[in-house]
């Protein structure tokens, strides 16, 4: 089956929004075996919309339209595709009720406008809308199934999750299940996890084994389809086994999870704490620990040391060091890991300090940078990294370098 998504909406093409729903539409119809081979993105235009239905329609089996399903005049996906495979539009009393139930709650005078919200196809499918107002619908049409979507991403994955995918998985010529493991890494580039897996990665059949790069670190998708879980299970195994003994060291988790949540729920789980002291990064390795529910248990508190003044007068860090090594070494980051740690009475210190740029500083180069992690118990370790790209990159790799190395040094202790 050859699967095509059509974002509809002049804002998308202006740039004020991002296409994320093809993204995410494009990974699930992934994980229950169907390829995308287009990916359109047109505006609010009934000519040029009908032109793309058009040639989509020769090209693709399937084909899922995003956006224009609301209540304005330039909301025009549900009447350009009925026109296009005759089928009528009538108003679906579930989705009415909620409609006209959404206004009585918050006493506003509904206008009439809204009404359109509820119209569907004559024939094919409807598929609640959870967590909005406009449903979503799909028909077929000379062998051809259209599916049409809500823009907000608040309403489309939801509704993607609980009824279009098993309403996909029901029309694919055989029964399967499409089963995935997630592995997510750190410390390693995608073109570099990619090169240690090619010989995997050229043989795949079933599994299939896909890394794609995310927010500065990798997450790779193995999927198994078989008629069981139990099956597809069997299948991962051994391709799991044999990529962590190649990169068991960059692999953090396993899921749909963040490198903060984990470091969070390690943190948790073996009765620690954790305290921060940046310069470089401003805050953003406290900001990520800070963000997962929970973390008011573990994180003591940080430190933004930002000038020289501020690691001396807050972190206890001498001028003679300063002065000697500089602030951007690795005995500042030593001292500031340990420093925080004893000061905010925490079981884990982790300190950033590096040279984020534009411009070098104390003559040394942008993107260097060192992290330190001291924990109650254990040696103190400091890394030297040596980061690319451009002010905002270096910030995040860093921070995220800062909570990669804590982690291991909490799980592996000496063997980091």
């Amino acid at each position: 089956m050859k699967a095509e998504i059509i974002a509809v909406g002049t804002e998308l093409l202006l740039g004020q929004i991002a296409n994320t729903n093809a993204q995410f539409l494009s990974q699930k119809l992934a994980e229950i075996g169907v390829g995308v081979y287009f990916h359109t993105v047109v505006g609010d235009n009934t000519e040029r919309l009908m032109q793309v239905i058009k040639q989509a329609s020769v090209r693709s089996d399937l084909i899922i339209f995003t956006g224009g399903l609301g209540p304005t005049q330039d909301d025009l996906t549900k009447e350009t595709v009925a026109a296009h495979i005759d089928a009528g539009l009538v108003t679906d009393p579930v989705a009415m009720e909620r409609i006209e139930s959404f206004f009585h709650q918050r006493g506003i005078v509904m206008t009439e406008n809204n009404r359109k919200q509820a119209l569907v196809f004559d024939r094919g499918q409807v598929f609640p809308n959870d967590t909005g107002m406009a449903p979503g619908m799909a028909a077929e049409h000379n062998g051809r199934t259209f599916v049409l979507l809500p823009g907000p991403p608040s309403e489309l994955y939801p509704m993607a999750d609980r009824y279009v995918m098993p309403y996909l998985i029901g029309l694919l010529p055989e029964q399967q299940v499409f089963h995935s493991h997630v592995l997510r890494f750190y410390g390693i580039g995608e073109s570099a996890l990619e090169e240690q897996l090619l010989d995997l990665i050229e043989s795949q059949e079933n599994p299939t084994i896909a890394p794609y790069a995310k927010e500065f670190e990798v997450t790779l998708r193995i999927t198994a389809r078989a008629k069981t879980v139990a099956e597809a299970e069997k299948l991962i195994e051994p391709v799991e086994r044999e990529i962590y003994r190649r990169l068991g060291e960059f692999i953090y988790a396993k899921g749909e999870t963040s490198l903060h949540e984990v470091l969070v729920e390690e943190l948790k789980q073996n009765g620690k704490t954790i305290a921060c002291a940046e310069s470089c990064t401003g805050g953003k390795v406290a900001s990520l620990v800070t963000s997962v529910p929970g973390s008011s248990t573990v994180m003591r508190g940080g430190i933004v040391c930002y000038t020289n003044d501020a690691k001396r007068e807050l972190v206890d860090v001498p001028q003679a060091v300063l002065d000697t090594d500089g602030a951007v070494s690795e005995q500042t980051a030593r001292l500031l890991a340990e420093n925080v740690r004893q000061k905010l009475r925490a079981t884990c210190g982790i300190s950033v300090t590096g040279v984020a740029g534009p411009d070098p500083s104390e003559g040394k180069p942008v993107g260097l940078v060192y992290i330190g992690v001291a924990i109650d118990g254990l040696p103190t370790v400091v890394k030297e990294l040596r980061l690319a790209g451009r002010r905002h990159a270096i910030v995040g790799r860093a921070a995220k370098f800062a909570l990669f190395y804590a982690l291991q040094r909490l799980k592996k202790g000496e063997r980091i």
